[in-house]
């Protein structure tokens, strides 16, 4: 319109996007009960189109201000935005490399702790930093380490525990903490499928010494892609920003110069003197940063976050009381919680027990023909996996990995996000009785 200013021309755009969601909500296939999906209103898409008519388009106000509000959400000083939660374990592990921290530093053959039962990408950034993984074995209650064989996995070279909290179940972070404490190791708590767990009533990440985060469109919520590393420890925070920014020495955040005041006025190892500190390298890095479209989703995310994490209790509690009011955990381990978490559920496990008269081959090829996804508990034994297998990559086993097996070739989950209305709790209901019937 002509003599329209800035702004009011932005806020017209702004009720058109409104207008257009409410006309065109996303909608979820009728014909599957998937088991994850985002969900989304109209203010994320107001904020993606803000931030493209904003056109700076990498990290900035949007990734500062999602960031400020999960280090506030979490109760960490620090939050650090990167492009995946992947990315996100890449940098936390490869920050405990850094020579800033003498002593402490991870180096080429330390050993750190961790499952087998695991995403790859939780174990991967220990492979990759030349470190040792020594896998002790799970619960299968609750798919989670197995705390009574941590004292057997120690040894001189052990630096770190790093772990995840399996499909949103807390693991017993008393005891893995205490471990830690007692033999001064690094903790990483790898919470990407965790965003809203409570453990003794304090939020996951806050034990560890980082933490990390995924907003996959699977997890709790999401920015399309992207994940976070958070932290109380100052110094840690300005490792991960390093390794995350090219490995730069310069902390100005994007966009800015000078923060330090003596850009062009020190010396560092054998450069000139005065050499340009935003072009100072002091790890080996990478660039990983978080554009401000996905900050821009993540900021109206998170505040969803405690309607989409109780909806997930829901159906989780729906699930449970399906299972064992028929009689049908008879058939099946079901998930169990420590009295002291509070999960925030990423999917309901099942654990197919031994002599079952059937096979989990036979009830997902069945559960698929209903339209109820299903996914297997991740790598199952990552040790198992072609790559790790090939590529004949050091590790140890402390106690044999029976539990893991067991999740390997008899687990599976269905899912409980919050697109999981009442009417496919009973879809899935259904698919499950008319197979568990066949079987008095």
């Amino acid at each position: 319109m002509s003599g329209e200013t800035r702004s009011g021309l932005r806020e017209r755009i702004r009720k058109l996007v409104r207008e257009y969601h409410e006309r065109f909500p996303p909608r979820i296939p009728d014909s599957l009960v998937p088991v994850s999906g985002k969900i989304y209103g109209d203010e994320e898409l107001v904020n993606l189109v803000d931030a493209a008519l904003d056109g700076w388009w990498t990290d900035g106000r949007f990734g500062q201000e999602f960031s400020d509000a999960l280090a506030s959400y979490v109760g960490l000083k620090e939050a650090v935005l990167v492009n995946s939660g992947s990315s996100a374990n890449l940098i936390a592990f490869m920050t405990l490399t850094s020579p800033l921290l003498s002593k402490r530093r991870i180096l080429p053959g330390d050993e750190v702790i961790c499952t087998a039962a695991a995403f790859p990408t939780t174990v991967n950034p220990i492979l990759q930093a030349g470190c040792v993984p020594v896998f002790v074995d799970v619960r299968l209650e609750t798919h989670n380490i197995d705390t009574t064989r941590l004292e057997a996995a120690l040894s001189p070279k052990t630096k770190a525990v790093f772990i995840a909290h399996t499909l949103g179940n807390p693991f017993d972070l008393a005891a893995v903490k205490a471990f830690c404490e007692q033999h001064g190791l690094w903790l990483i708590e790898d919470c990407c499928d965790a965003l809203g767990a409570r453990f003794d009533s304090r939020p996951v990440g806050t034990f560890g010494d980082l933490a990390t985060f995924s907003f996959y469109p699977a997890h709790q919520i999401t920015a399309g892609e992207g994940g976070a590393v958070v932290t109380d420890n100052a110094l840690l925070a300005k490792i991960a920003r390093s390794f995350r920014d090219w490995g730069r020495d310069c902390w100005c955040p994007t966009g800015k110069d000078n923060t330090c005041g003596a850009r062009f006025n020190q010396q560092h190892g054998t450069l000139p003197f005065g050499y340009d500190h935003k072009y100072v390298y002091s790890h080996l890095g990478y660039n990983l940063k978080l554009t401000d479209f996905q900050a821009a989703i993540g900021v109206a995310q998170l505040k969803r976050l405690p309607g989409f994490v109780e909806r997930r209790k829901q159906n989780h509690a729906a699930l449970s009381a399906f299972f064992t009011e028929n009689g049908f955990d008879r058939f099946f381990i079901l998930p169990e919680a420590d009295a002291r978490a509070e999960p925030s559920w990423f999917g309901f496990t099942l654990v197919i027990k031994d002599g079952v008269p059937f096979t989990r081959a036979e009830l997902l090829a069945h559960l698929n023909e209903e339209g109820v996804q299903t996914r297997l508990v991740f790598a199952g034994n990552v040790t198992r996996q072609p790559y790790f297998v090939k590529s004949a990559y050091p590790y140890r086993v402390v106690g044999g990995l029976v539990n893991t097996d067991r999740i390997m070739n008899d687990a599976f989950w269905i899912g409980v996000y919050p697109g999981i209305d009442e009417e496919k709790i009973n879809r899935i209901r259904d698919a499950f009785a008319t197979f568990l019937e066949r079987y008095p």
